[in-house]
């Protein structure tokens, strides 16, 4: 992973019926899916949510988790 940004947000949305990772580094941006981001996109084990392994990782960087 790449220098993160830190104090950014994260959210998980539906897409279909799974959840998927979205960030945003301020409360004025939109949200987007994470793989927009590819400084911070990491690999998912299968099974998995999409997101899950840069969600650990941003989470362990200041990132704030956000409700839906």
């Amino acid at each position: 992973m790449a220098e993160t940004f830190k104090n950014g947000q994260m959210l998980w949305k539906l897409e279909g019926s799974d959840r998927a990772l979205h960030l945003r580094h301020h409360d004025s941006e939109p949200w987007k899916p994470y793989e927009e981001f590819p400084q911070y996109a990491l690999p998912d084990p299968d099974g998995f949510s999409k997101g899950i392994t840069t969600f650990l990782a941003l989470l362990k960087n200041d990132w704030t988790a956000t409700k839906s």
